[in-house]
């Protein structure tokens, strides 16, 4: 249900950017939110159909292909996990380069903008990738830039104020002008959002490495129990030839 429910939520975004009737709206496929809902999605609900019809008719084939992909994808993760903590310095400046792509394309996306906005607004309350001077490398806030937001950040660069009753969006207009730097750090944000996601990942350590732990536990019970099901259907069906 996850599954099918990640889904939907990926073609429902594509059918809202009209992707189905002009596929070049795909600017970047790497960074395209929808197309990892629609791919996880998709992934999740095969095997786990594959998985609880084989249970329920009791197809040892359907059984070996829950348990083969279930195997592949925790042996991916496992080397994911090996090869990350191995080669650190190689994931941080792949992830920045990443992170540096979506500021760049952050207008062409209605989507990717929305998980911009999200991440530096109510999840890791940062700004740019290593400062908020990384924005100057979107045409729309380049200090170059004809337009009004010339020399700004986002408005979920902004820090909140609770004491004001209404939001004020031009709040990052001309932030990375010079005669800001007395108060730029009072209304926004100024730390980049890959040191605030290591700093998050330090904090929440432990949770983080319980979830992964409980998602490997579950991955390797559906391998054993899978197994477990084929051994007892091989072994019922051998009683019947005899």
């Amino acid at each position: 249900m996850i599954g099918l429910m990640l889904l939907i939520i990926g073609l429902w975004a594509w059918s809202e950017k009209d992707v189905f009737q002009n596929v070049t709206r795909l600017t970047n496929i790497a960074l395209d939110p929808a197309l990892l809902f629609i791919v996880v999605g998709m992934s999740m609900f095969c095997m786990s159909f594959t998985g609880c019809i084989g249970a329920l008719r009791e197809n040892t084939c359907l059984l070996m292909f829950f348990m083969i992909s279930l195997g592949v994808i925790f042996i991916l993760e496992l080397l994911i996990g090996i090869l990350g903590f191995i080669y650190k310095d190689w994931v941080r400046n792949s992830i920045q380069s990443q992170v540096k792509n979506m500021i760049i394309n952050y207008r062409d996306d209605l989507d990717l903008k929305n998980l911009v906005d999200w991440v530096q607004q109510d999840w890791l309350h940062c700004c740019g990738v290593q400062s908020y001077k990384d924005w100057e490398s979107n045409i729309y806030f380049n200090c170059s830039s004809p337009g009004v937001e010339a020399c700004g950040v986002p408005y979920s660069c902004c820090k909140d104020d609770a004491q004001e009753e209404l939001s004020n969006r031009h709040c990052g207009f001309e932030m990375m002008k010079s005669e800001h730097d007395f108060d730029r750090g009072t209304k926004i944000h100024t730390i980049g959002c890959v040191p605030a996601g290591e700093k998050w990942l330090e904090t929440n350590l432990i949770p983080v490495a319980g979830v992964a732990v409980a998602v490997a536990l579950l991955q390797i019970l559906g391998i054993c129990f899978s197994q477990n099901l084929r051994s007892d259907i091989h072994a019922q069906r051998a009683k019947w030839t005899l």
